[in-house]
């Protein structure tokens, strides 16, 4: 039996949220339009090949790539599924414009960004993985006075099969940062907006402010044996920050966020069970942040993160204080080097539809301009997803924790102003921590390598 979700859902089953991409490319043209017909300044490219852009276009560009994936599906090639691989051509074109510049001599609208960029991407041994990714990013940024505001939207709609994996026997257990791969490829869309406002008081100030994380899967639902359903979901949450600053460029915060986490409920037909994680929260939190030094740019917020979970929640405890903490931070520690760093950690719902999961993220890039033309990066990444905070009556095999590390080095050569290419490689290892059930943790460890290649041209 086949069931679909239909909708997109923020905080309660059957709410919709207004999205709409042919409104979106036609107010992008209309923009472009206005702006061809203005007489505008333009910013000349030292050395490019091709005109110099008007101002309002900050970017346009095209890039081409291909890449070899040895393990699509994150497995272990211990079980029935032995690891896919696959040859895969991406073609990246990119818009992005900025209208502040077409409103004259103003100071309090510093920007009024929208960008476009797609990834058009064929898996040649593995057609049912191909996509389309309408990737859509905007921002607003203004400032009058003692008031400010910032407003950032990343959405996404993923063009990609309705009909999820299927993982047979031992595979069940794979890792879940391994089974999210062929996920992302999936048809969807994917909404990230942050809004926040601030008043400034002399030394202390106010901001007022509301995030929104939104899955709106578009994956069939079926009980088929081994089957990977994956529910919608949603975090969206609101909430002030209090700050005093000691000093010009340090501040400390005191927050509160309320927020609710929202998951589809599995229809009876694909899971009689009928777990979800779907919960309100409340957190309290204290932070610093600032650029104590002209090179060094950080931000911490962290403290307690109170839940209340449904009757049909996964869980043994309703009712738990857990820890919500986050941070990021950026250093220039030369003229030739930098180094970024992001961590978080707090509790999410289950993007397989069962038991709440607890998330830690620790990401690490260092860049390296080795000569003029020539560039170094060398990321690293660290994650767990915890499912050991939830309960699961049914199904004792939930209980589990999987790691990724992931290692990814790459250069980028810059021939002229407008033609670079880049080359990069990828190493993931899945690591299962927990035996659960008796021998199916070495169904968990997986490695996986990406390698790929490209040119970009900008215009």
């Amino acid at each position: 039996m086949t069931n679909r979700t239909q909708s997109l859902s923020l905080t309660k089953p059957g709410q919709p949220v207004l999205t709409s991409l042919a409104t979106a490319s036609a107010l992008v043209a209309a923009a472009v339009a206005a702006c061809a017909a203005a007489e505008q300044p333009v910013v000349a490219t030292p050395g490019g090949i091709f005109p110099p852009k008007p101002a309002w276009l900050t970017d346009l560009s095209v890039g081409i790539s291909e890449s070899y994936d040895d393990n699509l599906y994150g497995v272990s090639g211990k079980g029935p599924m032995a690891p896919q691989s696959s040859w895969i051509t991406t073609v990246s074109p990119k818009l992005g414009i900025n209208l502040a510049p077409l409103l004259g001599d103003q100071k309090t609208l510093q920007s009024l960004t929208f960008g476009y960029a797609p990834d058009l991407a064929v898996y040649h041994d593995a057609s049912v993985e191909s996509y389309n990714a309408h990737r859509f990013a905007n921002a607003i940024k203004g400032k009058t006075d003692a008031f400010s505001f910032n407003l950032e939207n990343a959405l996404s709609y993923v063009d990609g099969s309705q009909v999820a994996p299927i993982y047979s026997g031992s595979d069940s257990y794979r890792n879940s940062n391994g089974g999210a791969l062929p996920r992302e490829r999936r048809q969807q869309i994917q909404d990230r907006a942050k809004i926040l406002f601030q008043y400034d008081l002399g030394q202390f100030f106010v901001r007022p402010g509301a995030e929104l994380l939104l899955y709106d899967m578009r994956t069939d639902l079926r009980s088929t044996a081994g089957y990977q359903n994956y529910p919608s979901r949603n975090d969206v949450n609101g909430g002030a920050d209090v700050g005093y600053r000691l000093t010009k460029d340090l501040a400390v915060t005191l927050g509160y966020r309320y927020g609710n986490q929202y998951q589809l409920q599995m229809p009876v037909s694909v899971d009689a069970t009928q777990l979800d994680s779907s919960n309100d929260y409340q957190r309290a939190l204290v932070g610093l942040e600032g650029k104590p030094w002209k090179w060094l740019t950080f931000s911490i917020l962290a403290g307690p993160d109170f839940r209340s979970y449904g009757a049909t929640a996964g869980v043994s405890d309703r009712t738990p204080i857990t820890y919500y903490g986050e941070a990021s931070a950026a250093a220039q520690i030369t003229a030739k080097d930098s180094l970024t760093f992001k961590y978080k950690q707090w509790r999410f719902v289950s993007y397989s539809g069962r038991l709440p999961c607890s998330n830690n993220d620790y990401d690490l890039k260092y860049r390296r301009k080795l000569t003029k033309a020539l560039t170094l990066d060398l990321a690293g990444r660290a994650s767990t997803s915890d499912f050991t905070c939830g309960y699961d009556p049914y199904k004792h095999s939930d209980q589990r924790e999987d790691w990724s590390f992931i290692f990814s080095p790459g250069l980028t050569y810059a021939f002229t102003p407008n033609l670079s290419a880049n080359l990069a490689y990828s190493l993931q290892a899945g690591r299962g921590l927990q035996d659960n059930p008796p021998g199916g943790a070495q169904y968990r460890d997986f490695d996986r390598n990406l390698v790929s290649g490209g040119v970009m041209f900008k215009f």
